[in-house]
């Protein structure tokens, strides 16, 4: 297999999350899959196992297991895809369902990818899950911002949305990887989104991510779309919306994500970024 490499959510090399991307791994076997991603060592590879013109049926690997959607790989691999066959629209198939995504070039030549997710929900967090995960993050009900109340999201991947308006709380991440592991293991949460809010469209946050085995995501696709979802489910901004995410920024990789939020509650969120290849 050729394995690419690309930085999502970053024109700088420096900055984003680095993805794998495999354009062609027709053949090759979930072992094969997992032991490739183990290889690289980034957060996520996409493997692309079949293509028909405009459609690709895209899977995910963290080093440590398949995951069932990945915003930033999804990115690489439509920037990748764009590099050898010109932009466009493709159908990408993925084990959450069907996630179209859209390249262009921006003003100074850069590709810039835009996905739209499958439809986003929310569910509560049990109680004693809440009790247990801020535990581990040594965080105190003191420390969550009541205007964004604990919520698990979904689009195309559970992620707990915890929320503080404390810039020094979330500057300050210290957790137990194998305890916080088990506990997402449990749930079946992806990442843990933690964020801030800056202003009514502009958030700071930070992805604990162990099932990938990284003690943290410097940009989440994924859990960028299920925040947008979070947040129009339960009005917290009104839509529609445009939304800015920065990640990475305390472990000195960062990242900028744009957001659109459709009105339309049943409608997919959108997310777009640059990729470039390292």
């Amino acid at each position: 297999m050729e394995i690419l490499r690309y930085v999502a959510f970053s024109t700088d090399p420096r900055g984003g999350n680095p993805a794998g991307v495999v354009l062609d791994a027709a053949g090759a076997d979930d072992a094969a899959m997992l032991a490739t991603a183990a290889e690289v060592g980034y957060s996520e590879t996409a493997f692309v196992v079949a293509s028909d013109d405009d459609t690709l049926d895209v899977r995910y690997f963290s080093p440590l297991a398949e995951v069932p959607f990945c915003g930033h790989a999804t990115i690489a691999t439509a920037v990748a895809h764009a590099e050898r066959h010109g932009t466009g629209r493709l159908l990408l198939r993925t084990a959450a369902g069907p996630v179209t995504v859209t390249t262009d070039r921006s003003a100074d030549g850069t590709l810039v990818a835009t996905l739209v997710s499958v439809a986003p929900r929310t569910a509560p967090i049990e109680e004693g899950d809440l009790a247990e995960l801020l535990a581990i993050l040594g965080w105190s009900g003191a420390d969550l911002d009541p205007a964004l109340p604990p919520r698990a999201a979904f689009a195309g991947a559970w992620h707990p949305v915890l929320a503080t308006a404390s810039r020094e709380r979330l500057a300050r991440l210290d957790y137990d990887m194998a305890e916080l592991g088990a506990l997402m293991a449990r749930t079946g949460w992806t990442t843990i989104d933690l964020v801030r809010r800056e202003s009514p469209t502009v958030f700071q946050a930070r992805n604990p991510f162990p099932p990938g085995g990284v003690v943290e995501d410097p940009a989440t696709g994924a859990a960028a779309a299920a925040f947008g979802g979070y947040l129009r489910e339960l009005g917290l901004v009104p839509t529609p919306a445009t939304l800015t995410v920065h990640q990475g920024v305390d472990m000195g990789r960062p990242s900028t994500i744009t957001v659109t939020v459709p009105a339309e509650t049943d409608t997919g969120i959108a997310v777009t970024g640059p990729a470039v290849r390292l």
